[in-house]
């Protein structure tokens, strides 16, 4: 099997997953690079595993209450799924569409909105909207359950527009009054109240004696436009198709500024942002043809280690690297507090601007909990991906010199690719343990724990940060 197409395949996985396995990788290609972007692109194909084994050593997610065993329950999906763009897809909309649960402190409603996303992550734009503004979640956050005919809120439809579609400058005051009439009264059911009965789910509810049917103009169109007619006329905007594109490509491809910059700012690649604005223009804002244009593309390919991984990211890629959580057992909650300290609780974003990316992830304290959470797991010597490494490295009667031992890890763990001067700091470490020779079973041990403390190395360098 050829380097190249393992490591194409290994870029492929970590910004269209959470990363694999060496023996994943492996797996997939044999397959071949365009097969496996159809496989990722078509979901339905493969499939999923059964939840239900979860809820068997966790019956606390046969309710909705307990946020963190639900956000680690995501962190294992992202782990497991053999679905991992559904997964991702799940997160960048997340990203975008910023709801947190820390103004309603309504689970089922922040859980049912994330199923949603997994749901029409990969259909078109117009068909996300219009689930996105039926959702209860997003109806509480913003507010437009208070949107009545006689008094509109306009704090969905201004965020529609500037945060979720469009971007600042791209409409007037009058359209967003005139979006904030055309939701008027699209509610949600109220759920049973919490106490005593736990959390129950709620659903969208259309109110016609509080909706606004009067004549609107939004965006050059004159009608008795609501909500739904407003979502065609925002998707059909050049500017929207830029504004996704350009978001597309800060998640997928490589770093961007943070979105308030993006008036002033031009994006890091244009071509490529008029790439998949094209491909979005042509399919009618379809986000399986516009995903493939950008998988495909050499921009893409082209583009490794470009990214400062997210939270959610290196958790979930640590964890496929160490083979632990591949079967329930504990510590879910403890996968939503990793992602917590290090700036991203899933479900939960700061602000409806979401989390701010690439260099803005790190500082002094996320990254020593970076570091700390990646070495601890694989510093666990008996943790199936560390004895798996150990495995492919060992060569019956021969050995492996100190370079060849940073390079086979290097190679394992990733492939990853180092700078010249982390490489011969990992070099200097492994001079001091001489060759790793494979004579016995007193060997293999001692050669288990160097074999760990390189991977910890690895995973303690400025380049495991980044996807």
């Amino acid at each position: 099997m050829e380097q190249a197409e393992l490591s194409l395949i290994a870029h492929l996985m970590r910004r269209a997953g959470f990363g694999a396995s060496r023996a994943e990788l492996e797996e997939y290609a044999s397959k071949g690079y365009d097969a496996v972007v159809n496989e990722l692109l078509h979901p339905e194909s493969v499939p999923d595993f059964d939840e239900d084994v979860l809820k068997r050593y966790y019956p606390e997610l046969t309710h909705l209450d307990s946020l963190p065993v639900w956000a680690g329950r995501w962190v294992y999906r992202m782990v497991n799924s053999r679905r991992p763009l559904v997964e991702k897809m799940a997160l960048f909309w997340h990203h975008i569409f910023a709801t947190a649960w820390h103004k309603s402190e309504h689970t089922p409603a922040m859980i049912a909105q994330i199923e949603t996303f997994r749901d029409v992550g990969l259909s078109d734009l117009a068909t996300i909207l219009r689930a996105l503004s039926r959702d209860p979640a997003m109806m509480y956050w913003l507010d437009n359950c208070e949107n009545h005919r006689t008094q509109p809120n306009e704090n969905y439809g201004r965020e529609l527009l500037e945060l979720f579609s469009m971007g600042v400058g791209s409409y007037t005051e009058d359209d967003v009054k005139t979006a904030a009439r055309a939701f008027t009264g699209w509610t949600f059911e109220q759920p049973i109240p919490l106490y005593p009965y736990g959390h129950y789910m709620s659903s969208f509810e259309y109110r016609d004696d509080d909706h606004d049917d009067g004549v609107k103009g939004f965006l050059g169109e004159t009608g008795q436009l609501d909500g739904d007619a407003i979502i065609e006329v925002i998707v059909g905007q050049p500017a929207t198709s830029r504004f996704i594109c350009r978001h597309l490509y800060n998640f997928f491809v490589a770093d961007e500024p943070q979105v308030p910059a993006w008036p002033l700012v031009p994006p890091r690649d244009p071509e490529a942002v008029d790439t998949l604005v094209r491909s979005f223009e042509d399919s009618g804002g379809d986000m399986r043809s516009i995903m493939r244009t950008l998988l495909t593309s050499d921009f893409f390919k082209e583009a490794r280690f470009k990214k400062v991984k997210s939270p959610a990211e290196l958790v979930a890629g640590t964890i496929k690297l160490a083979g632990t959580h591949r079967f329930p057992e504990l510590g879910l909650p403890e996968l939503d507090r990793a992602t917590t300290v290090m700036g991203q609780q899933l479900f939960n974003p700061p602000t409806v601007e979401g989390w701010h990316t690439g260099k803005e992830w790190i500082d002094g304290g996320t990254l020593n909990e970076r570091i700390n959470f990646a070495v601890e797991q694989v510093g666990d010597p008996g943790a199936p991906g560390v004895q798996e490494i150990v495995s492919r490295l060992t060569v019956s009667g021969g050995s492996l010199s100190p370079e060849e031992l940073v390079d086979r890890c290097l190679d394992l763990a990733g492939p990853m690719e180092v700078a010249e001067e982390t490489r011969r700091g990992l070099v200097g470490h492994a001079k001091a343990g001489g060759d790793l020779r494979f004579d016995g079973d007193a060997e293999r041990e001692r050669n288990t724990a160097r074999v760990g403390r390189m991977l910890q190395l690895i995973v303690s360098s400025r380049e495991y940060q980044m996807a």
